[in-house]
């Protein structure tokens, strides 16, 4: 094991797969506009910049999933979310990695 793995444990993998299958919501934080250049069928459009204030339109008893061009964006989505009381919510990272997970 390595001294960051033995300081900072083992990343757990996520199943998004299994969570989208289940009905995870997916929030993808990008700009409407970079949305609408591509995204998932299955995604909301929430950018970042109003995340906080949109809380209200996610469904806390579901898992989320937060998207965005290369997972920087869905990261800090994910903290906002967390610190907004939500407890099961991953950082999808780039919303073309979880293409092959949506049906």
């Amino acid at each position: 094991m390595g001294i960051l793995s033995s300081l900072f444990g083992k990343k757990k993998s996520v199943d998004f797969a299994e969570l989208i299958s289940q009905g995870a919501q997916i929030i993808d934080v990008r700009t409407p506009s970079e949305y609408s250049n591509g995204h998932l069928k299955a995604s909301k459009n929430i950018p970042l910049d109003r995340l906080a204030s949109s809380v209200s339109k996610i469904n806390k008893n579901k898992p989320v999933i937060t998207c965005c061009a290369s997972g920087m964006r869905s990261s800090s989505a994910r903290g906002i979310l967390l610190k907004a009381g939500f407890t099961e919510v991953y950082n999808g990272g780039p919303w073309t990695s979880l293409r092959s997970y949506v049906k």
